[in-house]
Parts: structure tokens; sequence; C-alpha cells
């Protein structure tokens, strides 16, 4: 991460948000420049997350007490220029949100304008926000998405002491009737975080399913019968056997995606990271009825430029808008959310960033109780808490 220093696109963004605070009287983020990009820091004595203002990514989550500041976010741009390759200037890097709309868009759309994986990643992100209340900063992002006439709007809070973000966003409709939303928060990790048989991937899921693919290879082999049921972590491979989809394959060279329905008895589902040798974890608290599902996009080149999604959403699978819609449901549950006319839905969710003791293995449960996060491996019989004050529900 480059503090601001030079004389382009970067630096006249951080003049102009400058002026802007400075006429509303207020002490804006710091700006930073992330992979030649404008952003700002939110930031405590515990972790320093960066959050891009074109398109709202969250580009880096890092540890104030790590030395040597492992990201586990998705950076496919360090992965290029690391590989001598020229970096692709409008790419997604880490977490960004898909609304409105997750996957592939239909000839119609795209001759219309309208990119994958909704418009809300391409759009400038304004800053409404950002206020110090005690011990909480609060940053607030507003984004207009002019064809399919809503607003989006994101709210992060932070707490001085704690490795958590709370993340508030609102979706509303400026249109005159009802409509079908298409949603999803495409977490992603990547290398080095994201390393061969070290890191592991844990849920509370119900029900699975692998995507249907074609019989075809591409430039990757799959790895996984098309379109079966499954239970949780063991997916069946194209040869018969099970495969267990917790951590990446020692030997990379696969590209696969399922879907994970969690589990309805829960009010609040959840999804980690663990690197087992770096004993650091990364995770994620939601509402499982804003986001039922839990999409894993498993991306594993032989070079080792990994990424895999920790994709939360409305629905199974990225698909086009239509087909979600005519789906309707899959193990009985939906698959998109409905906004009326004239009105706002909204998600809340968490993530935390944290090393954990040595010994631990698997994540078995999330939840949060009295104002902390409690997360345990109950084999090795393992506790952490991080102190989560602003609770969720």
């Amino acid at each position: 991460m480059l503090l601001l220093a030079d004389n382009g696109p970067a630096m006249r963004f951080t003049a102009c948000l400058t002026l802007t605070l400075a006429c509303a009287g207020a002490q804006g983020p710091p700006p930073v420049v992330f992979e030649e990009r404008p952003g700002v820091l939110l930031a405590n004595d515990k972790v320093e997350l960066t959050i891009l203002t074109q398109g709202g990514s969250l580009a880096s989550l890092v540890l104030r007490e790590d030395a040597g500041k492992l990201n586990p976010m998705w950076n496919p741009a360090r992965m290029a220029r690391e590989a001598g390759q020229k970096p692709g200037g409008g790419g997604a890097l880490g977490h960004f949100v898909c609304v409105d709309g997750f996957g592939p868009v239909s000839p119609e759309e795209q001759a219309a304008g309208m990119p994958g994986h909704g418009e809300a990643h391409r759009q400038p992100w304004e800053i409404r926000q950002f206020a110090r209340e005690g011990r909480v900063q609060t940053l607030t992002f507003s984004a207009r998405l002019p064809l399919v006439q809503e607003t989006f709007t994101r709210t992060l809070r932070l707490v001085d002491g704690e490795q958590v973000i709370y993340v508030e966003s609102t979706l509303e409709n400026l249109l005159g009737f009802d409509r079908p939303v298409c949603w999803a928060e495409h977490a992603t990790i990547g290398s080095p975080f994201l390393e061969p048989g070290k890191t592991v991937v844990d849920m509370p899921a119900a029900r699975a399913k692998t995507r249907a693919h074609p019989a075809r290879p591409g430039k990757l082999a799959r790895r996984l019968a098309s379109f079966q049921d499954f239970t949780w972590p063991m997916a069946p491979g194209v040869d018969g056997r099970l495969i267990d989809l917790r951590a990446a394959p020692e030997n990379p060279s696969s590209i696969d995606h399922t879907t994970c329905l969690m589990d309805p008895a829960r009010e609040l589902a959840f999804v980690t990271a663990l690197h087992l040798d770096k004993r650091l974890l990364l995770g994620y608290v939601f509402r499982r009825e804003e986001y039922p599902w839990l999409q894993s996009w498993e991306n594993y080149p032989p070079n080792l430029r990994m990424a895999r999604g920790l994709e939360f959403s409305s629905q199974p699978f990225d698909v086009p808008r239509r087909e979600a819609i005519q789906l309707n449901s899959l193990f009985g549950a939906p698959v998109y959310r409905w906004l009326a006319a004239k009105s706002k839905i909204g998600s809340r969710f968490l993530l935390f960033y944290a090393r954990v003791p040595e010994g631990v293995r698997k994540i078995d449960d999330v939840r949060i109780e009295g104002g902390q996060l409690i997360i345990e491996d109950r084999a090795a019989g393992k506790r952490i808490t991080l102190p989560a004050s602003l609770g969720l529900t």
C-alpha cells in the first residue's frame, strides 16, 4: 500500500476528496493508492482495511501486529505484476459487491450496456459520511446504478480495539414497480494466503451441488462431476471418487464451482478461511435469510495464481437474471430477493481477521454472544473470542 505521491488521477482524487471534506468541515478517512487505484483507509489499533472508491472493493485487510502484513484478499493485479505481466486496469479486487445482478448478462442487457455482476462494482462510490463517535468510526458510501435505476448505500463501522468490521447496506428502487433482485457479496481470497493444502474453508452447509459444466475440457481441468448433489465438504469427482473441498489441492491444476445452502436452522451463517501454518483466520458472519447460499469458485492454476470465492449470495450460481428468476428455487430455498416499488431492502454482515492459537485446524462454529464473536474448533477443544460490541441481529 502506498500513500499518494503522484500527479495522476489518484492524486486528483485525493485533492478532490480533501477539498470536499474540508468544505464540509469534516475529517475524512486517509486517502491511499492500492494497485494504482484510489481508495481510503479504515483503520484502528488492530486492523487496516483498504476500500477502493471506484466500485467499493474491500481490497486489503491486514493485522497491525502482523510483520508480514499478509492480505488474504484476492489481488490479480499483484499476481500479474509478479509474473512480469501488465496488470489489468479495471478488474475487481478482493471482496466486491454484485448488485443488481450476479453473473453474465443476456444479449439484450449486454447491448444496453449492462456489465456482468451488476453495476455497483463498476460505479464511483461517493463518500457520504465519515464520523467518529466515542470508539466507533463510521464510513458511508453511496453509488447510483443508472441502468437499473437503483441507489446502493454501504456503511462500514470499526470499533477501537476490535478486529471486526461491520457492514450494513441498502438498495433503493427508484422506479414505481416491484422487481426481483440478484445480490451477492463476491468475497474472494487469493495467493499467497490461499496456499495448496494449507488454507482450509469451513461453513455450516445443509445441502450442496456442483455446477453444471460442459464435457469438453477448458484451459483448466474439472475435478468435480457436473451438476451433482453432495454433502459438504465431500464432493463427487469426475472419476467417481469423493474429493474434500475444504483445502486447495496439493498439486493445483483445476477449476470448479459449487454451491452450498446454509443451514436453515441458523439465523446467522458463517464462512471462514484458515491458513493452518500461519494461523491466520478470515471470516464472515451474515444473515442466512438475506444470503441463503454460499458459492465456492475454485480457480487453481498450476502457476499458483489461485483464487477462491467465499461468495454469500441470494442465488446458488452466478447466472443471468432471467435464468435465476426462471429457476425460482433450489432445495426449497429462494434464489432471488424482491425489491418493492419506491422501496428499500437491506443486508448486514461482518468480517473479521485474527490470529488463532496453535492447534486450531477446523472451524465448527462462529456465533455472536454477549458482545463477543465466539469461534470454536470442537475437536481440538479450542475457543477463540473476539470483541464484537455492535453485534449483527
